[in-house]
This record gives C-alpha cells, structure tokens and sequence, in this order.
C-alpha cells in the first residue's frame, strides 16, 4: 500500500473538494437517474449529506431486508443512509472510510436521519479505516451479506487487496455491488502520479481485462455488468493529459458462490416469482438477464447458482441440476456486445 497515495487522496477528499460541484469531470457524478424505488429514499437524506456525494452510481440492490451491509469508502454517508432505509431495523450498515473529514459529516446526522427514518435506535454505524484492511476495522470472516462501493476502490493503490479482503468478509452466497471507474487501457505510470486525474477518479483505474484476470485469480471468474457508460473530461488541462484513454462508468456484481470460468450449459431454466417489492413485474440481474414474473428463461450453471445460492434464492425456482452437461452456453443473445469482455460472463 502507497502511503504517499492515501494521503494524497484523504487531501483531495478532506481538503480540496468542498461540494461535488468542485469536480472536474463526470467520473464521480450520477448522469443516470435511480431506479424510480431508490428516489424518495435518496430524498430523505440531508441536503448537506447529498452535496458532499461523490459517487458515479447506484450501486444500491433489491431485496435488503435484514441484511447486514458494508459501504466501503461511504463518505459523508448518503448510500448508508438509503442502506438504512432497504434493510430496516433488523438489519444494519457499517460505512468505512479513511477520510476524518468526511465521517465528521456521516456522523453529525446519524441521529437526525433516524428520526426521519421513525427508528428506535440507530442501524447506521460509521468506522475510520482502510478499504485495504478490513480486519484492521474489526470485519469479522463472513459475517457481512451485501458490500456496496460508489467510485472509491480506484482511489486505492491495492486494489487486489481490497477485493480480497470484501471475499473474505462476504458470507458464502453474499453479494459485491459497485460502481466504479474503469478503463480500456492500461493507465500509464506517469499519469498515475497526477493527483488531480487520481483524484477525479481516473488514474487510478483499473484495465477491464486486468480486473477480469485479478477476479479470477481471487476465485470469482464470472463477474456481471449492470450498466456501463462512456465518460466525458470536461476539463481542457485533462482531457489534454488523458483524452487518448476511454473511460467508463461501470456498476458491476459478483457473487460469492460456486463459479465456472466460462458459462457451462446444464439445462438450467429460472422462473422469477416476482416476490421482490422494489421489481414486482421483473428482475434484472446484469445487462442481458431480464426475468419477467413466471417466464422460463434458460440460464447456465453460473447464472443457475447466482440466484440459487444468494438471498434471491426464495424468489426464484431453478429447474435442473448438474448432472448433466450440454457444453458452453450460448451467450449470443446478449444486446449489447460492447461490454468489458469477460470469460465468464454469459
């Protein structure tokens, strides 16, 4: 871990950035609405707790209720405090974030956000520490449900740290949910050390191949694509530094369950029961897999163990099992081929 680069970005995030409207680029901004479900709850959050939002999207799922989450690099806490509302009182969420400055804010509205929310007692408690280290912060080996990151994990200079650190806290059948900034290219090194492009979110992050291959090295070689947007540098002096790469907006999902590295065909087929209450008509799991309610939809084994094997397993009905094997899936139907290529990704 890079000393130097940690304190660089506590500065840039503690000490430089006032508002969100201090950015330079559209790295760390939504241009996305939220689904229609996350809005109201997005409302309920202290104005003061929204200007100080740097995220670059929704990296929020369905189905909560009485999960245990971890927001890592929660700031000032705006995603913790619409966590708080989706899992209700018999659940709670742990922000975890290295800047002073920003969890200053997070926990001056602790107790204004649960009046507002009518809780007894508080389900939101906000740590000092390093995405890095999670032991550090006292996160226990599997004891956490869904972890969630907004734009922050390309801010660290240990990335395969960090994601072997969210595998190990994650329970099995847990889910990650990010979004974050990533590349086409490799970064080259002289533009790693720009603390302003590292600072908007841009230097630091990871090759979409690079992070394909480091998942798959951690045992999750099927990571899944919700949406991915093309970013803009609005700033001459970046855009002259950086304007040959492309950038992109991703929210990705992974799951920590029995995975193939490529989609195997085992005659699976999943029928939504539309049991969520944020999606009573469909579910979408990635960019390619809509499940309208009741409708069979032949899935591989990947797919088949995803919903099987995590908290949306009671909303879905998995016909088939792995006895036999049909050879790879067909992952031809996908819309949009334009998407990071993933060996494992249907």
């Amino acid at each position: 871990m890079t000393q130097e680069t940690l304190k660089d970005v506590q500065n840039y995030y503690g000490n430089v950035l006032e508002s969100n409207e201090d950015l330079k680029t559209s790295a760390c901004c939504i241009s996305e609405s939220p689904p229609e479900y996350l809005r109201s709850l997005i409302s309920n959050v202290h104005e003061t707790v929204q200007s100080k939002f740097y995220g670059c999207g929704s990296p929020i799922p369905a189905a909560l209720e009485g999960c245990t989450v971890l927001d890592l690099g929660c700031g000032t806490g705006r995603d913790a405090y619409v966590l708080s509302q989706l899992v209700g009182e018999n659940g709670s969420v742990i922000g975890l974030d290295m800047t002073t400055e920003q969890l200053s804010v997070a926990n001056q509205y602790v107790g204004w956000h649960m009046d507002k929310f009518g809780y007894k007692q508080a389900n939101v408690e906000f740590k000092h520490g390093y995405i890095e280290d999670l032991k550090q912060a006292g996160i226990q080996d599997s004891s956490i449900d869904l972890i969630i990151s907004n734009c922050v994990i390309n801010l660290s200079p240990a990335k395969e740290s960090v994601f072997s650190e969210i595998i190990r806290v994650l329970k099995p059948g847990g889910e990650l949910y990010f979004s974050d900034v990533f590349s086409g290219q490799r970064i080259p090194e002289h533009l790693k050390k720009d603390k302003v492009l590292y600072g908007e979110c841009l230097s630091g992050a990871m090759y979409t191949e690079d992070f394909r291959r480091m998942m798959t090295r951690l045992a999750i070689p099927d990571t899944r694509v919700v949406n991915k947007r093309l970013l803009t540098l609005n700033d001459p002096e970046l855009f002259k530094k950086a304007g040959m790469i492309d950038f992109y907006s991703m929210t990705i999902r992974a799951f920590k369950v029995g995975l193939e590295d490529i989609c195997e065909n085992f005659g699976h087929v999943a029928y939504y029961n539309g049991s969520i209450a944020q999606a009573p008509h469909q579910f979408m799991l990635d960019d390619h897999h809509v499940f309208k309610t009741g409708m069979p939809v032949p899935v591989c084994g990947n797919t088949a163990n995803m919903l099987s094997g995590s908290r949306f397993g009671s909303h879905f009905t998995i016909e088939g099992d792995f006895s036999t094997h049909y050879g790879p899936f067909d992952c031809t139907t996908a819309p949009d081929t334009n998407e990071i290529s993933n060996a494992g990704c249907c």
